[in-house]
């Protein structure tokens, strides 16, 4: 079996890389004594500082090919982190920037850990990110456990992953004008499910006592969703967005998705992505769809008049169904949906269906001219109190609200007892 061109070695005092080039390592050693350095995978910076003979010690420079032990063999050996009690912190140099990186000792690392597809340095992404340190493994509380780590490496983005990302971007332009056979998107969200885990977060439970820290984090983890659409796939995308949903909405006490729900116009079964429930047991419909770029509204005219662009359509045709079904359900869904959902609900509670409505959360609204605003709005109004049209930016507006006022204090004050004077 052919070996690995990376593989980690570790020693008493040190992580050794161990780098195998294709042909022999003369290349090498004429790029070290032209004074140049070597990038293995778009992640390693090495020099013939961090060189180490068969022996485990420095290996001398010099242009006497008897001095240089390793010139002659197939594999090069660089000390790339030196020991730091339980951890290996790896030498800034080696790795091309200043933030500290720990390796625990227990960690068994194989070059995937550290170097994407196309040559992508996986740390220099996390150090994007703008960490004081980056700590993998080990009991430091800012540490990412191992296995936490090896998932993170797992779902990196391919180039495949892009290449989806690129053609659902076009497809969402081309399918407001015509019909291609293939749905980009769908493929692209289906490949991302394949590869990731939707977990569902929990906002509430690091600032119970804290609401200003908790309408906070939900902001600025709106916020980064937006930056970084491509990221989550569509079911982490939804949870992601129904915990600020039941955030912003605390009548709901649950949210339940893939719920089952008959269809007696064509005899067969449905299903809800999201059904939540109220505290009276009360039912309502929620649809969410990644935004990807897309506004709300056509720029063109028709007659006129700026019409909803077709992905908006569709969410709130395909809401209204699932409305009247469940309105034709009646006692029996309501019957139904309690044994079904009841297990996760407290005891004695009961499914209710009446007249439930529905929200939509879709598309941006931060870019639309002032005839669009007022077409959407007029849209909007005409259909509240059956199917409820959120954008995103309405959910950042919202967030951002709540937040000043809990700045600025109470939600509940008296008024002053007459106007300031002027």
């Amino acid at each position: 079996m052919t070996k690995p061109a990376v593989e980690f070695e570790i020693s008493a005092n040190e992580l050794r890389l161990v780098y195998r080039p294709r042909d022999d390592t003369r290349w090498v050693r004429e790029r070290f004594e032209r004074g140049d350095g070597l990038v293995v995978k778009g992640t390693f910076h090495l020099t013939p500082r961090e060189l180490v003979d068969e022996a485990g010690e420095a290996a001398p420079s010099g242009d006497d090919d008897d001095e240089i032990p390793w010139v002659d063999d197939d594999r090069l050996v660089f000390a790339v982190a030196i020991a730091d009690g339980e951890y290996f912190r790896f030498k800034p140099e080696v790795l091309g920037f200043e933030t500290p990186v720990l390796l625990h000792r227990d960690a068994r690392p194989d070059w995937k850990w550290f170097s994407a597809e196309r040559k992508v340095s996986i740390l220099g992404v996390v150090e994007s990110l703008g960490l004081e340190r980056i700590v993998i493994g080990g009991p430091e509380p800012d540490a990412i456990p191992i296995q936490e780590y090896e998932r993170l490496i797992s779902q990196f983005p391919t180039p495949h992953e892009l290449r989806r990302y690129v053609q659902a971007r076009v497809g969402t332009v081309v399918r407001q004008y015509t019909e291609p056979a293939v749905d980009a998107e769908a493929l692209l969200n289906a490949y991302v499910d394949r590869r990731t885990t939707a977990i569902a977060p929990d906002l509430e439970a690091p600032f119970r006592q804290f609401d200003v820290a908790k309408y906070a984090s939900a902001l600025q983890r709106l916020q980064a969703m937006l930056a970084n659409e491509a990221g989550p796939s569509e079911a982490q995308w939804q949870l992601e967005i129904v915990e600020i949903i039941l955030l912003l909405h605390p009548r709901y006490i649950k949210a339940f998705t893939e719920v089952r729900l008959w269809d007696a116009d064509a005899a067969t079964w449905r299903r809800i992505d999201i059904l939540l429930v109220d505290a009276s047991g009360n039912v309502d419909v929620i649809e969410i769809k990644k935004p990807m770029g897309k506004p709300i509204m056509l720029p063109a005219r028709y007659r006129d008049h700026h019409l909803p662009m077709r992905d908006l359509i569709g969410a709130m045709g395909q809401v209204t169904h699932y409305l009247r079904h469940l309105n034709r359900w009646g006692p029996t869904g309501e019957t139904y949906l309690t044994q079904l959902l009841g297990p996760q609900l407290p005891a004695g509670f009961k499914i209710r269906i009446i007249n439930p409505t529905g929200i939509v959360i879709t598309g941006r609204s931060n870019a639309l001219s002032d005839a669009q605003r007022r077409e959407f709005e007029v849209l909007r109004r005409d259909s509240k109190g059956v199917v409820d049209i959120v954008t995103y930016d309405d959910l950042l507006a919202r967030l951002q609200a709540v937040l000043d006022q809990l700045r600025v204090g109470p939600a509940v004050s008296a008024a002053p007892a007459s106007p300031p004077t002027e």
